[in-house]
Order: structure tokens, then C-alpha cells, then sequence
């Protein structure tokens, strides 16, 4: 089934739901609309270009489809008002632009199940909506964020007609499914409370940014199934709003950090299949959660009480017994001298014992050794004695 062409001129429409109806083919242009759901239906395509006439679009669903292609670089150019942008399962491919942190009011982004190649940019920490309460905002915060962020789409715009795009997304509460803690939900509370990162199933790389640290407000963070590799960032214990937190079937490695055990608000971890290695955090809030085999399982090197493999502790040396040790060492040490100088010495005499010409032949050796001592002792005295006697003679006269 096909979208009808007419739609297209819906200047006035802001609400557009057509989720889960299996239209196909391409999707009529200049839609005049803020919040806009296609998620379920077998569309394709490159992303959307007639968005680029729905500036004040601020919720984007194209999950589940067939579009294909790079992430254009001029979403926040183009789309300002961006809060909500969910594109998982489709086929897009390349990097995550770095113009995408553009967009300042972003409070969630699903770029799960493409295959979406390279790093997270650092300048994640432009996701203003990630990193403020959203109940903290108001018209000056939004209309100083677009102003910061220019590209000249706030000229002309006032703060009134700035607060009305925000209303509009504190005001959608349509039903949708949102995939945290593991598993598909529907939620339908208010999209202003959720706050979400989902990179999962991709072929993404490099280390997890320590700028994830500033993302404070996040709620679900998923980074699972990708290739990162590197430690687990210290700093990440900053997001003390996270209730899961999934990072397994990566290439991750090192100790897990001990500040994990401080997120009070974490309800769902996932580790498993990782290079983790070390002892297991001891905190009361990862004792709170289920099933911990699976949360660290395919980590052969980490141990602990959650775990079958337990955490050999060494035993503590007495003093006394280092420095009995350290004897020892020496006496060691003397005796393996003492032996080989014994051994020698023994080899020698039995070499001359059994080897008569061996024998006659170091005598024979140490006697010309000994003569030729000799000789040259003579004739250095007698030379020293003779140089001598002129001197005395001459110290009388």
C-alpha cells in the first residue's frame, strides 16, 4: 500500500502516525508536520529528504523499515527542534556524522540493529537533552541552546514560538515500544522523560569516550554488540540516573570499574562476553541485581562470590620468615660458588690422574713458566742493583 500523494500537501498536520501499516514505495514530500512516526512498515530508500522542509519537526520514527545510506550531516541544520529520533533496524551504514551532535535538544537517539561503522564522535557532549533535567528547561534554555547552535534558523523566531515546539514534545504521550532492560516495552508516559542512547548491533569501534560521562540524565544506555574495545571508562559512574546499562559482546578489557557499584538507580548490567578480568566489585547495589552468572559470563578472567571462580587472596609473609629467606639466599648462593670451585678443581686432578701425557705436559708447561719467572725476576734485580750502586757513588763524593 502506498501513501497517498495528497498527504503531501497537509501543510497544517502535526501529528502523523502511520506505524505498523506496511505501506511500501517512497514517502510524499513537504509534510508540515512536528511529530512524525513510520516505524513498522517496509519503506526504503535513503533518509528522507523531504524532511528537510519540516523544520519544526521535533519526534522522527523510522524504525523497522528498509532505508538504506549515510546519516546526512544537515539533520541539525535542517531539523532543530529534534528530540526524538529512533532509526533502528534499518540498513544505514557509514559513521555517525559528527554534525549529528548539533542537535543540542536530543534526548534520544536509536541507531540500534544498522550498520553503522567508526567511533562515537567525543562531541557527544553537545546532546544538551542528555545532559539536563528536562524538567530544568524553559523558553530562555531553548531558545539560548538554538541561538548557540545557529546556522541562522532562529532568525525571526520568538521565545513563544520557540516554547510551543517544546510543548509539542512534552505534550506527545502516544502509545510506542522502546527496547531497555533488555527486552521491548511500550511506554506510554510522556516522551519528556525518556532519555535514551542505543548504538547496539552495529560495527562500531575504538574505546568508549570518557565524554559519555557528561551524558547525566541518561536512563538506558546500550552499547552492546559492536566491536569497542579498551577499558571500561572510571568516569562512567557519573550517570547516576541509568537503570540499564548494557555493554556486553564487545572486546572490552581490564578490571570493571568499582565505581559501577555506586549507581544506586541501576536496575538491569549486562558485562558478559567481554576480555574483563579482576575481582568483581563488592558494591551493595550489584549484589541487588539478577541473575549475576549472566552479567559476567564469557569473562573467564574475572572472579569473585557472584561467581563459580572464586579470587585466590596471597597469604601474608611473617618478617621473620623474609629475612630467614634472605639468608638462605646468601648461603645458597656460597655453596653453589663453593661446589663448582670444588668441582673444578676435582676434574683437574682426576684429568692428570688418568692422562700420563697430559701430565708430563703441564709439568713440562709449568716448568718453563717457572724458569722463565725466574730469569726474568734475575735480571731485573741485577739491572736495579747495578743502577743502584753508581747512585751510592755518586751521594759519597
Amino acid at each position: 500500500m502506498q501513501i497517498p500523494e495528497f498527504m503531501g500537501s497537509l501543510h497544517k498536520l502535526r501529528y502523523l502516525d502511520l506505524s505498523g501499516l506496511t505501506f511500501t514505495g517512497r514517502i510524499p514530500p513537504q509534510l508540515g508536520i512536528r511529530n512524525l512516526s513510520l516505524r513498522n512498515n517496509h519503506l526504503s530508500g535513503e533518509f528522507p529528504s523531504f524532511l528537510e522542509h519540516c523544520p519544526q519537526l521535533v519526534f522522527l520514527d523510522l524504525a523497522h523499515n528498509h532505508f538504506f545510506g549515510t546519516l546526512p550531516t544537515w539533520i541539525p541544520e535542517k531539523l532543530p527542534y529534534l528530540a526524538f529520533l529512533r532509526l533502528r533496524s534499518n540498513l544505514f551504514y557509514g559513521h555517525i556524522p559528527e554534525e549529528l551532535t548539533g542537535l543540542v535538544n536530543l534526548q534520544y537517539l536509536d541507531l540500534a540493529y544498522n550498520n553503522i561503522t567508526g567511533i562515537i564522535p567525543k562531541s557527544i557532549v553537545n546532546f544538551k537533552g542528555m545532559t539536563a533535567a528536562s524538567d530544568h528547561f524553559d523558553d530562555d534554555y531553548t531558545f539560548q541552546a538554538a541561538f548557540n547552535f545557529g546556522h541562522g534558523w532562529t532568525d525571526g523566531y520568538t521565545y513563544q514560538e520557540l516554547s510551543i515546539h517544546y510543548n509539542d514534545l512534552v505534550t506527545y504521550t502516544e502509545n510506542f515500544t522502546v527496547v531497555t532492560k533488555g527486552q521491548e516495552r511500550l511506554y506510554t508516559g510522556e516522551i519528556i522523560y525518556m532519555v535514551n542512547l542505543d548504538l547496539s548491533c552495529n560495527n562500531l569501534i575504538g574505546d568508549i569516550p570518557k565524554e559519555i560521562n557528561s551524558l547525566v540524565e541518561l536512563k538506558n544506555l546500550n552499547l552492546s554488540w559492536n566491536t569497542f574495545s579498551g577499558k571500561i571508562p572510571g568516569n562512567i559512574g557519573a550517570l547516576t540516573q541509568v537503570e540499564s546499562l548494557d555493554l556486553s559482546h564487545n572486546e572490552l578489557s581490564g578490571e570493571i570499574p568499582a565505581i559501577l557499584s555506586a549507581l544506586t538507580s541501576l536496575s538491569r548490567l549486562n558485562l558478559s562476553y567481554n576480555n574483563l578480568t579482576g575481582e568483581i566489585p563488592s558494591g551493595d547495589q550489584l549484589q541487588t541485581l539478577e541473575d549475576p552468572e549472566y552479567i559476567y559470563i564469557g569473562n573467564p578472567g574475572l572472579c569473585g562470590p557472584l561467581l563459580p571462580q572464586k579470587c585466590s587472596l596471597p597469604e601474608p609473609i611473617p618478617a621473620t620468615q623474609e629475612h630467614h629467606e634472605d639468608l638462605s639466599d646468601v648461603a645458597s648462593f656460597l655453596i653453589a660458588i663453593g661446589s663448582g670451585y670444588v668441582m673444578g678443581i676435582w676434574v683437574v686432578f682426576c684429568t692428570f690422574l688418568f692422562k700420563r701425557k697430559w701430565r708430563v705436559k703441564w709439568y713440562s708447561i709449568w716448568d718453563r713458566l717457572c724458569d722463565w719467572v725466574y730469569v726474568q725476576v734475575a735480571v731485573t734485580w741485577i739491572s736495579w742493583t747495578r743502577k743502584k750502586k753508581p747512585a751510592e757513588a755518586e751521594n759519597d763524593r
